[in-house]
């Protein structure tokens, strides 16, 4: 249930039906909305229907205004008063019996209220660390932000799956298990261990060493490339055991996880290629020098290079590198192929900061893989940095050169983690500020949110009532407070906040609607303690059953939303 989509349909749908009869030439509804107007104005909804449709018949909208209201009034019995503001908007306000029937629609499907029913199939892609060693906290916000994306498209009732691409394959890998080989000699015959750029330093590496060390005791790691295939697989276990866990910490489980070597063994790039080529989007030739960089290392050299201008890409690129072995490109296109050939309607891709430029190459593969039928969305999250006592602030860096989700998980809870990591737009940079989210006030959004859910639970506890109790209002003694028009209006919202938040890939849009209705709550709450009038329960009953629903829809709003953060809503605090 969608107020403003419903009403929205009624309006447009009387127009055209008396088109004639309001001179209308043109009838077009795009940009045509129905919201909530500014609070100042005191109405249920607005529509800009006037403006559009006298802008597109060169006609005075205020004028147009006059004339819709006046057929609505005949026509819609939903609206208790309208009138015409500013330049021609119409200002809606809806009959008790309207408002009755809205409420207990949702107070019906309380389990489905702000679903939007779809049915389609999205893979979503995140994390994706290199399996080279733990998590670090620029890996918490894609983690979560994926997480919450996909739960968002769920709860609308689209399949999703959560993939991980495991980077197991390449340099970065035969590096991280040459460290771990290091470090084996180190512990086991007191060979020195020299740090270099190459190899990662962290102390995680003799931890994986020393587990080698144990489970492979008739190993003697004489020579690097006999033990390599047997390092690499148990390093590899290890490692991703750790990611792994840190993403269960954070309430995180994938459905997928796919191996990049797998692909590789699996000829996914030589099938790729082929079906690139048949298509004739693959071509031998010559790239130009990297624009700004420099031509020392560069080497003119024929090789296959995918026609990705043609599918909106700034420059075609290089499947194969100077030596003929295949780009990670290349690797990236095959994988895609696969996602392609799963049949997956929707592909998102989580990304990090560092990755804007691999955006149109691998968007162009996959419009060519599957001839423009597969949208790929990529999803970049910025940086997040870390502030205590105003300053940034630094934790131990056990793992190596960067600070651990673990270390985060040590200083703060879950709840908070995911509640704050979408506290601003993926797009931009994100301050976590741990003196902030140990507040218990309402500086602390998630701590204000859980906080509103659990004043709802000891009222209900009050009563002996229930959230899913059985509740349908009657237009007898049916009367709305100032206070509860303004939050009504507010739970009215949800669904947009929902289908926007959706449609647009924009989780973030949900904690900061919880934290404004959960604002809404507590003062109006606060009203209770200073004025007797105002109090909700008069000798452990309900007072008002009208006020009493209000708190019931704000319990059910704040608790679907919770569900979608991940994030837990306790009882009592």
């Amino acid at each position: 249930m969608n107020i403003f989509e419903e009403y929205q349909k009624k309006i447009t749908f009387l127009i055209s039906k008396n088109q004639k009869l309001l001179e209308l030439k043109e009838l077009s509804f795009k940009g045509v909305v129905v919201e909530i107007p500014p609070l100042e104005f005191n109405f249920d909804l607005s529509c800009n229907i006037c403006l559009i449709l006298g802008k597109l018949n060169k006609i005075n909208p205020k004028n147009l205004a006059n004339k819709i209201r006046d057929l609505l009034i005949r026509n819609i019995t939903d609206f208790d008063e309208i009138k015409v503001a500013g330049p021609g908007f119409l200002n809606l306000k809806l009959s008790n019996e309207s408002l009755i029937k809205n409420i207990n629609q949702i107070l019906n499907h309380k389990k489905h209220y702000g679903k939007k029913d779809s049915n389609n199939n999205y893979n979503i892609e995140f994390v994706s660390a290199n399996p080279t060693g733990p998590m670090h906290v620029g890996h918490c916000r894609g983690a979560i932000y994926g997480d919450v994306l996909a739960n968002l498209l769920k709860f609308n009732g689209n399949k999703v799956t959560k993939e991980y691409y495991i980077n197991d394959y390449g340099v970065q890998i035969l590096k991280f298990v040459e460290s771990v080989f290091l470090r084996i000699r180190e512990i086991k015959y007191n060979e020195k261990f020299i740090p270099s750029e190459d190899l990662y330093p962290g102390d995680y590496i003799i931890d994986i060493a020393k587990m080698i060390i144990d489970t492979k005791k008739n190993e003697t790691f004489d020579s690097f490339e006999k033990s390599f295939e047997v390092l690499k697989q148990e390093s590899l276990e290890y490692s991703m055991k750790l990611i792994k866990s840190d993403l269960k910490k954070l309430g995180i489980e994938h459905d997928n996880f796919f191996s990049e070597t797998d692909l590789v063994n699996n000829k996914l790039v030589e099938k790729a290629v082929s079906q690139l080529k048949k298509d004739n989007y693959v071509e031998e030739g010559y790239l130009e020098p990297p624009k700004g960089g420099s031509d020392k290392d560069w080497k003119k050299t024929k090789r296959l290079i995918f026609k990705s201008t043609l599918f909106g890409d700034d420059t075609d690129r290089a499947l194969q590198k100077n030596d003929g072995n295949w780009t990670y490109f290349a690797n990236d296109v095959a994988y895609h192929m696969d996602k392609v050939q799963r049949n997956y309607q929707n592909l998102i891709n989580v990304l990090g900061a560092d990755h804007t430029g691999y955006i149109k190459r691998i968007t162009a593969a996959v419009g060519a893989l599957s001839k423009k039928k597969v949208k790929l969305n990529c999803k970049v999250c910025q940086l997040v940095k870390l502030y205590r006592n105003g300053k940034p602030f630094k934790m131990s860096k056990r793992a190596g050169d960067f600070i651990s989700a673990k270390d985060l998980l040590n200083e703060v809870n879950k709840d908070s983690i995911r509640f704050m990591m979408l506290n601003r737009s993926n797009d931009v940079e994100l301050d976590f500020d741990f003196d902030k989210v140990m507040e218990k006030s309402k500086d602390n959004p998630v701590f204000y949110v859980q906080y509103s859910f659990a004043r709802i639970s000891s009222l209900l506890r009050t009563l002996n009532k229930d959230l899913d109790d059985n509740l349908s209002l009657e237009l007898k003694n049916f009367k709305l407070n100032k206070d509860e028009n303004i939050i009504l209006r507010k739970i009215f919202e949800w669904p947009r906040i929902i289908e926007t938040a959706s449609s647009k890939y924009e989780p973030h849009r949900i904690p900061f609607y919880l934290y404004d209705l959960a604002t809404l709550f507590h003062a109006y709450w606060s009203k209770g303690n200073r004025d007797p009038n105002y109090r909700f329960v008069v000798d452990k009953k309900i007072k008002n059953l009208t006020t009493f629903a209000i708190i019931i829809l704000i319990g059910i709003v704040i608790q679907r939303g919770m569900e979608i953060l991940g994030v837990s809503l306790p009882t009592r605090m």
